[in-house]
């Protein structure tokens, strides 16, 4: 496709900041000039991050410097083949999973048999429409990106745990919680409505990094109800059994919280 065809392609329809691919990081390594411009810009009116280099020593000088989301990779490039740069990419354990689409003028299909089979993950012959080669990069995006699990976010009314990322929110705000707190939270909150013993959550810890945990169970549990609660004084998260230890509430932010039975103290 010529730059003017290029172009009357790519303004066909306004662009759209791709929503599933929000600052995600893209190097394009080809020795085409005018097509990494017209890439590019496109790239970037639909709210991705493009980076180019013209030669696969100028990749790999970004590659050892920068992260990536993912790279577009020409085959023939003036200082190697694109074919060697992904066997080094794959035998990398840094680059290993790093999504790749091969852009070629060569059509025949041994050169895309061959790409695949040795680590690309898509192939897109030249001349390329410009809606096509971004909604490739986008589903290269959202292969990539990993899924949040359901069994690892626990969500209690205003209070997510997300387990994954070790962070507890509220109303959507991170939470200030040191690594300690969030192993205790996360022990008590794997249990909602059980009254957990404070020997019972000395073995749910057992190896993890802690650290005179068995002396300060309550001093931390004090220090998590300033975050999480809106009252520490009368919490409706993270109750007291006196004489038999703690519970998480499963209702926290409804008025029938009281049934797990616990007391604020």
């Amino acid at each position: 496709m010529n730059a003017k065809a290029w172009k009357a392609s790519a303004s066909a329809e306004p662009p759209h900041p791709a929503q599933e691919a929000v600052s995600s990081r893209i190097l394009l390594i080809d020795d085409d000039t005018r097509l990494t411009d017209m890439v590019g810009d496109y790239l970037r009116r639909n709210g991705l991050e493009v980076d180019t280099a013209g030669s696969l020593a100028q990749g790999r000088d970004r590659l050892r410097s920068t992260a990536y989301d993912a790279l577009l990779l020409d085959l023939m490039l003036p200082d190697g083949d694109g074919l060697d740069m992904t066997r080094e990419l794959r035998a990398n354990p840094r680059t290993r999973r790093l999504p790749l689409l091969m852009l070629t003028a060569r059509g025949e299909p041994t050169d895309r048999i061959v790409g695949l089979e040795i680590g690309a993950d898509d192939y897109l012959p030249k001349p390329f429409e410009p809606r096509e080669l971004l909604a490739r990069v986008k589903a290269l995006l959202r292969r990539a990106a990993p899924e949040q699990q359901a069994d690892d976010l626990l969500q209690f009314g205003r209070l997510e745990i997300d387990l994954g990322a070790r962070q507890a929110r509220l109303d959507g705000t991170p939470c200030d919680l040191t690594s300690h707190q969030f192993e205790l939270l996360t022990v008590l909150a794997q249990s909602p409505g059980r009254v957990l013993s404070r020997d019972q959550i000395m073995d749910a810890l057992k190896g993890h990094p802690l650290e005179a945990f068995d002396r300060s169970i309550d001093v931390h549990i004090s220090r998590i109800r300033a975050v999480i609660e809106d009252d520490p004084k009368a919490p409706r998260r993270v109750l007291t059994v006196r004489g038999a230890g703690y519970v998480f509430a499963r209702k926290q932010d409804a008025a029938d919280s009281s049934q797990d039975h616990g007391s604020p103290d």
